[in-house]
């Protein structure tokens, strides 16, 4: 019962300090950071979800400043305007924290949200009174690694690298494409061989498995019902 707990310890703990070790051990452990590709896929993602909810009012504001107040202001809608737009790219980037990696997948789908299965495993032992070591406190294990520190600094680079073209998708562009589209495919991925990561999604959910016991018993349930009648 310990070899085994003891091995799985071990590989866990070497994933780990890849993640969350110092830079050049990073390197040397095969840690890889988001590419652009990764990183142009999630902010495109992210920074149209925020739209999306900003786009749900139907507020009208104001713009325009008069000196002595007299003048009108121009009257716009809220969700056509340049303050949502504004309002939408302020901290977009914090929302890329909100990833985790996911090491049992290789492809751009190593970065999403939610617990990967390693963490998951390590969890479901704690909870069960084991005890695992992995080097790094407990409180760190839900931190975000490196690689989402690091993809989070990129798509800051990128916002401020791209603002013109963000800005003329948003006022003149969106209802034709998406962000994807328009910013990756055609302004930060100039290769086709770059955008591969483009097409990749994440896999679908496994069916769970139904109780077979339950199952007898609903088949033999309804079998009387029918002998019954």
């Amino acid at each position: 019962m310990l070899r085994p707990l003891f091995i799985f310890s071990l590989v866990a703990l070497i994933q780990l300090k890849a993640t969350y070790g110092q830079q050049t051990a990073e390197e040397e452990q095969g840690v890889r950071y988001a590419n652009r590709c990764e990183a142009c896929k999630i902010l495109a993602a992210e920074l149209e979800a925020r739209l999306g909810e900003t786009g749900k009012s139907h507020d009208v504001i104001e713009i325009g400043y008069s000196v002595d107040d007299v003048r009108p202001k121009k009257r716009t809608e809220y969700r056509r305007s340049e303050l949502r737009l504004l309002e939408s790219l302020e901290n977009v980037c914090e929302r890329v924290l909100e990833y985790n990696l996911h090491k049992e997948r290789t492809d751009s789908t190593r970065f999403a949200k939610g617990m990967s299965q390693t963490f998951q495993t390590l969890h479901g032992l704690v909870d069960k009174g084991v005890k695992v070591d992995l080097g790094i406190p407990y409180e760190l294990w839900d931190k975000p690694p490196v690689e989402v520190t690091q993809m989070k600094t990129q798509c800051e680079n990128m916002l401020e690298q791209y603002e013109d073209e963000i800005s003329d998708w948003y006022f003149k562009l969106q209802e034709t494409k998406s962000l994807q589209k328009h910013l990756c495919e055609e302004h930060v991925l100039k290769h086709r061989q770059e955008r591969e990561c483009l097409k990749e999604q994440l896999p679908e959910p496994k069916p769970e498995k139904k109780d077979k016991k339950a199952k007898g018993e609903k088949q033999k349930k309804t079998k009387e019902e029918k002998e019954e009648l």
